[in-house]
């Protein structure tokens, strides 16, 4: 009889070794990004196409600062320096200045090494708000395109901080104040802008803000 084959066991096949993660490079952190100021409401969105080129914010002159001033900065318009004084945010010690607008009662706090490149500047001379005035007597300029790609570079000129772009804001669009056809953005924008001029130059000649507004609106009513 003949004898059945032996089975022989075979050993369980290794498990294949867990392949490692591969190395991931850490993620590069993302810079912050400056927030951009409010804008004027608008009547509509901006057309597709290419955006119009605004104006850049000018880089202020290095001034010296001090109590008792009144100073421009590009956003806010006219404000006075209430003091300068060191504080420690963030543990960093900085040196501040504090800034009062009694317009919106606020205070705005800037580090002194800072100020320039935020815009913070002083008052125009008087020789030089001459021109602005001249530019107020001017013709008005008015680009053929439409209302909301407009809008967009009249709200970057108030926010420039500089009085003349502010005068030609205010001059192109004097010729519809008051009509019947011009729409709320329009006038919204007109006011701002007037009343931002004159508060420089009532800063500038000590007079009121409605003073300061009548005055102007009569350069822009002298031809």
């Amino acid at each position: 009889m003949t004898a059945a084959p032996k089975t022989v066991a075979r050993p369980a096949p290794k498990p294949a070794p867990e392949a490692e993660p591969p190395e991931v490079s850490p993620v590069p952190p993302i810079p912050e990004i400056e927030a951009a100021p409010a804008a004027v409401e608008r009547d509509a969105m901006p057309p597709p196409g290419p955006r119009p080129v605004l104006p850049q914010r000018a880089i202020a002159k290095a001034e010296n600062f001090k109590p008792g001033d009144h100073v421009v900065y590009p956003t806010h318009g006219v404000g006075k320096v209430d003091r300068i004084a060191p504080e420690e945010i963030a543990g960093q010690k900085l040196e501040l200045i504090h800034i009062t607008f009694d317009e919106n009662r606020m205070t705005l706090r800037v580090p002194v090494n800072k100020a320039r490149t935020a815009g913070l500047r002083k008052l125009s001379s008087k020789k030089s708000f001459d021109e602005v005035l001249a530019t107020l007597k001017g013709r008005a300029r008015i680009k053929r395109t439409m209302w909301s790609r407009r809008a967009q570079e009249y709200e970057a000129k108030i926010n420039s901080g500089d009085p003349m772009a502010i005068a030609e804001v205010v001059r192109d669009l004097h010729r519809n104040a008051g009509q019947p056809d011009q729409s709320f953005s329009e006038r919204q924008i007109f006011e701002a802008a007037l009343e931002r001029l004159a508060a420089e130059y009532g800063a500038l000649e000590g007079l009121g803000k409605q003073e300061a507004i009548d005055k102007l609106l009569l350069f822009l009513k002298t031809e």
